[in-house]
């Protein structure tokens, strides 16, 4: 599976990245992940914390697959609103779903705290704003749903847009808490953290072969095998080759990023900025002013056609920024690409074991929040591993039905008055 296409901006930013060996030997552990992008990174960092004795797998090099493409806005709310998510599977889950994805986010700022390799996160609020009139009344019930139920955030009208940017909008909600971060970066510093904390981490090391045994799996690379009492899959997108889930849908989104820019006047404190129009656009800043924008996604383009399909979107992403910030007219894309970008039917990411798969669990944060949803299941996973229960893994079953009731209850876990 081919996932990026073009010239990627992230790994210039780190020269030199840590390095692994491969694996050239056998030896046991209680967990073996698979996959050293940020959903492996995430959970290699949650348990070398923990008590357990964790193997890190990669089949090349550390996060040198969707992470180096992923664009890096971190947002407590999803593509999916809330009240969206309430219609569709119930209050309960509804909310506890979006007080997960606002702990995740604690939880990333926390994680990059400790690292030594600086993973350029940067806390930011988030400009959601009606792309047409017609969004202005979803907006409104969005913001009062939110509110409603204990999530912050402030609803804008045209006045209060224009006043804070060069342009305006039907409505907008803005919300503090979010975040910028170079995921490349971010990636390499927890997997170097996990490495030195104990974390045996392997490069260069793809799996050929899995064994399911009745005390757990033997896994078989090239040149070395690990026996593992439990495995995680952490392969992204690349998870649809070995286990096509029908909830999964791919696409091919497109990303830029400019050469910088003198300042950011006009633009309200730098924040994070996206619509309500599906597909929609998206941008943020970076720590060397420059601007980094994305969307228009579509159906999987051929990777032999996404060169031609390059230049045309990010010229239309470069005018989408000059449409909303003249004072930019002069900028060029000095990096683009396009990447397969991994969605679900029902708004909500896979996590959890699957019935054909002993001893194993899996991650597919897939998602315009995916980096959110890899650290909500490195949290329920590095504890599901330990030997606690988590009830709320059922919220992201990967066997969940493809109709869902809004008066369906999660066994486990509810709500309190």
């Amino acid at each position: 599976m081919i996932l990026n296409k073009g010239n990627l901006a992230w790994p210039s930013t780190l020269k030199t990245a840590p390095a692994y060996p491969e694996l050239a030997e056998d030896l046991s552990c209680d967990v073996l992940i698979i996959g050293g992008g940020m959903g492996g990174a995430l959970l290699a960092h949650k348990l070398s914390g923990a008590n357990l004795q964790a193997v890190l797998l990669e089949k090349g090099r550390i996060a040198e697959g969707s992470s180096s493409a992923n664009t890096g806005l971190l947002q407590s709310f999803n593509d999916k609103s809330l009240t969206s998510i309430i219609h569709t599977f119930g209050e309960q889950t509804g909310i506890t779903f979006y007080q997960m994805c606002r702990d995740a986010m604690r939880q990333l700022k926390e994680a990059a705290r400790v690292l030594k390799l600086e993973p350029e996160l940067i806390p930011r609020s988030s400009l959601y704003y009606a792309s047409t009139e017609e969004d202005v009344a979803y907006l409104k019930e969005e913001h009062e749903t939110l509110r409603k139920h204990g999530f912050e955030t402030s609803y804008w009208d045209s006045s209060d847009i224009a006043s804070r940017f060069p342009f305006s909008k039907p409505a907008a909600l803005y919300t503090a808490g979010d975040a910028e971060v170079n995921p490349f970066r971010f990636v390499h510093g927890l997997v170097q953290y996990a490495a030195d904390h104990g974390v045996r981490v392997y490069e260069n090391s793809p799996v050929v072969h899995l064994e399911y045994e009745e005390d757990g799996v033997v896994c078989y690379t090239r040149t070395g095998r690990i026996f593992a009492r439990k495995v995680v899959h952490a392969s992204g997108y690349e998870t649809q080759e070995e286990k096509p889930d029908r909830n999964a849908l791919l696409q091919t989104t497109y990303a830029i990023v400019t050469s910088p820019v003198p300042d950011f006047t006009g633009w309200h404190e730098r924040c994070l900025i996206w619509e309500t129009a599906r597909p929609y656009l998206y941008m943020r800043t970076t720590p060397d002013n420059r601007i980094v924008a994305g969307g228009l996604d579509e159906h999987p383009v051929a990777p032999e056609e996404r060169e031609g399909r390059i230049r045309h979107k990010s010229e239309m992403l470069l005018n989408e920024i000059k449409a909303l910030f003249p004072r930019y007219a002069g900028i060029q894309a000095d990096y683009a690409w396009a990447s397969l970008f991994g969605l679900t039917h029902d708004g909500l990411p896979m996590i959890g074991p699957h019935s054909r798969y002993p001893h194993s669990y899996f991650i597919e944060a897939y998602g315009g929040n995916g980096t959110v949803y890899c650290m909500i299941a490195a949290d329920l996973l590095s504890d599901v591993l330990c030997g606690k229960t988590r009830p709320e893994l059922e919220i992201f079953a990967l066997e969940r039905t493809s109709k869902p009731s809004p008066k369906a209850q999660v066994p486990g876990f509810g709500l309190t008055d």
